[in-house]
């Protein structure tokens, strides 16, 4: 890639991270110590639902990826460029939130242990507290749901994943290379959100 090109990238990375910036105001209060929530698991597994119920009860900035997208490409392809652009300009946002003190979620599909290397990075980088949290949900619970968002049934959801993304990519799924929290969506997802307090209010 030529100086023009790079420079050209860099530029629409910068501008990337400022659309995200704006889409996730305001922001809470920093703390001394920073906090990153990474949620990983396949569309349906009731990452988003986490995400809300988390935040309502420890604020956070949400980097939740499929509104992201949206906000940043308006009719997403999910090409492998989009998706480039897309997490480049997460990771960078997320690397100045730690850095200046901000808890963030960052709620993503997060399946590739690759993926989620590069946000091991960012929190150590950061001296963050890093909490990861692998969500599930029986394939019959999670086609359920993924039926209602084909039908429109939940506004709020903003994902496009139906149950053919699901099974095609049940095979993108890698075992998390660093201890995290399992937690089975169709159950009783509170005590998983109270050990997560629990982590975040030890020093």
């Amino acid at each position: 890639m030529n100086h023009r090109a790079v420079q050209e990238q860099r530029q629409q990375l910068l501008e990337d991270a400022r659309t995200i910036e704006e889409c996730i105001q305001p922001l809470p209060p920093p703390r001394t110590s920073p906090v990153l929530v990474v949620l990983s698991g396949l569309p349906g597994s009731g990452k988003s639902h986490f995400c809300r119920r988390l935040a309502s009860r420890y604020p956070m900035a949400l980097l939740k990826s499929d509104a992201l997208r949206k906000a940043l490409f308006g009719q997403p392809t999910y090409s492998a460029e989009e998706s480039r652009r897309l997490f480049s300009a997460c990771h960078l946002v997320l690397g100045r939130l730690l850095a200046t003190g901000v808890a963030a979620i960052f709620d993503a599909t997060n399946l590739r242990e690759e993926h989620r290397c590069q946000v091991y990075r960012i929190a150590d980088k950061h001296k963050a507290k890093l909490i990861l949290v692998h969500l599930q949900a029986p394939p019959a619970v999670v086609h359920q749901r993924l039926e209602a968002r084909v039908k429109g049934l939940h506004s709020d959801d903003l994902s496009d994943a139906g149950p053919e993304v699901y099974e095609r990519m049940q095979g993108d799924v890698e075992p998390i290379g660093r201890p995290h929290i399992s937690v089975d969506t169709s159950a009783d997802i509170e005590p998983a959100i109270a050990a997560i307090l629990q982590q975040i209010a030890e020093p």
